[in-house]
């Protein structure tokens, strides 16, 4: 039998994996259930991740209300709201801590303040005050790729890890991405495995080698109702770009470069200096985007008739800018004689559809068979293998159906995070596909829960005695 971990708080009911573990039950055996929590909720994807294995979940909390209903009718379960104002002792027992924190603070579509961030940024700490209270055997967390990147890895090293480690934990981390495991969207995330055992021996769900048969028809329904066609204004734009790629060369590759329209014809300076840090007179001897001359503006318009890329307050643009205008401007000389005739028909478009990026090289030029997503960096092609990773922005950046001339449905997102079982939807249409972009994948969790129960169950009777008798009464505080 397994000793007893040490400090553990006074309870009436003693935390089901231990029991489970010390009665050598396995997860398909009838014994005590597993029980989890479930903290920042969300729509619920470690919910039904964990479900999937028979864990039952005792406690959850989430912030918006709106889910917290959604939740409810999923589950059965009403979460509570701000998990700052639940005192630990307050929450069950459990066997599993679980939370997908919010990730907007160490995110590189965000600010990235970090645990600087007033709103969210702490709420980590939180997660350690439970911890230490309640000394669950396995803590399971969840965040944006980018993470163990934040502050050049300090974020991640001294604070995260740092923390989970003199609360009496063993800690290790893998970014993994659904599409690893057959599931149709590119969305690498970062996952933490912690615990109070050893992590000896202990693996990690193996990616498959063989991706040949990953499509994206495999979630999609068959003529859904519900889905959201094409504005006559997009459906232009791409028509417009079809026109481009029809037009270019047939013997060369299609540019694996983003193709921003707005450098051809321009010649304002990028390479050791910027608009910003030029004289007006200079300036007034180039030409702007898409080769508007900007002498016949005053120095105080010059600005706006730049490419937005181009319009920032800098004495130098990074290199990686430099690169691609220089790429772009390249273009042009090349091909300036049937550019020239299309540049027109783009000028009528918003400046995030008259950039293009093409991910399918070697692929039919034929933009009506691919997966296409309007984004801001302009109008991404990929293959239908996978879906771009769902984002918790804006409803124009959901998948399009190339093929369909449409956008993918809640339900179609809902599969691409493994939330099949879910009966209950936001019904706002902007609030889903910002529920679904927050979400984590159900079959992730279940797959790393697994290996993680797994683990427990064969070194329960060879626990590191180590591991179990790390002090908890470290002075960080929390």
């Amino acid at each position: 039998m397994i000793s007893p971990i040490v400090d553990v708080p006074p309870i009436d009911n003693e935390p089901s994996l231990q029991r489970a573990l010390c009665n050598g039950d396995t997860i398909a055996e009838s014994g005590p259930v597993i029980r989890f929590v479930d903290l920042f909720a969300g729509l619920g994807g470690f919910h039904v991740g964990l479900s999937r294995l028979g864990c039952e979940c005792v406690f959850a909390s989430e912030l918006d209300s709106d889910l917290r209903k959604i939740y409810e009718e999923n589950f059965a379960l009403r979460p509570c709201g701000d998990i700052r104002k639940v005192k630990a002792k307050d929450i069950p027992a459990h066997d599993i801590l679980c939370a997908g924190f919010p990730c907007q603070p160490f995110s590189k579509a965000g600010e990235q303040l970090g645990l600087d961030c007033e709103e969210s940024g702490d709420l980590f700490r939180r997660i350690i005050k439970i911890a230490r209270f309640h000394k669950p055997r396995l803590i399971l967390l969840e965040n944006v790729a980018n993470l163990p990147k934040h502050d050049n890895g300090r974020t991640w090293e001294k604070r995260f890890r740092r923390r989970l480690e003199n609360a009496g934990y063993n800690v290790t981390e893998k970014e993994l991405s659904p599409h690893q495991f057959g599931i149709p969207q590119i969305r690498p995330r970062f996952f933490v495995v912690a615990t109070l055992d050893s992590l000896d021996g202990f693996e990690w769900p193996e990616p498959q080698t063989d991706l040949s048969d990953l499509s994206i028809r495999t979630v999609l329904e068959q003529d859904p109702t519900d889905a959201r066609k094409l504005s006559e204004l997009h459906q232009e734009a791409i028509n417009v770009w079809q026109e481009f790629i029809d037009a270019f060369p047939s013997d060369e590759e299609l540019p694996s470069f983003p193709i921003w329209s707005m450098e051809f014809g321009a010649t304002y300076p990028y390479e050791d200096s910027t608009p910003f840090n030029s004289t007006s007179q200079l300036l007034s001897r180039r030409k702007g985007s898409h080769g508007v001359p900007l002498n016949q503006f005053s120095p105080e318009e010059r600005f706006e008739y730049l490419p937005s890329h181009a319009r920032v307050k800098s004495d130098k643009f990074p290199d990686w800018k430099i690169r691609f205008i220089e790429q772009n401007r390249e273009l042009y000389r090349k091909n300036k004689d049937w550019i020239d005739c299309w540049l027109p028909k783009i000028l009528k478009f918003p400046s995030s559809l008259q950039k293009l990026e093409w991910n399918c090289k070697g692929e039919v030029r034929e933009l009506s068979r691919y997966i296409l997503q309007l984004r801001a960096s302009g109008i991404r092609v990929k293959r239908p293998t996978t879906a771009p990773a769902l984002v918790a922005m804006t409803t124009s950046q959901v998948p399009i159906i190339g093929w369909e001339s449409r956008y993918m449905t809640a339900k179609e997102c809902s599969r691409l995070q493994s939330l099949d079982e879910l009966s209950s939807l936001p019904s706002n249409t902007c609030a889903v596909f910002k529920a679904l972009g927050n979400a984590v994948n159900a079959e992730l969790v279940r797959l790393i829960a697994e290996r993680c129960i797994t683990h427990l169950q064969n070194g329960s009777s060879t626990l590191n005695a180590k591991s179990r008798l790390k002090t908890v009464t470290s002075t960080e505080p929390v």
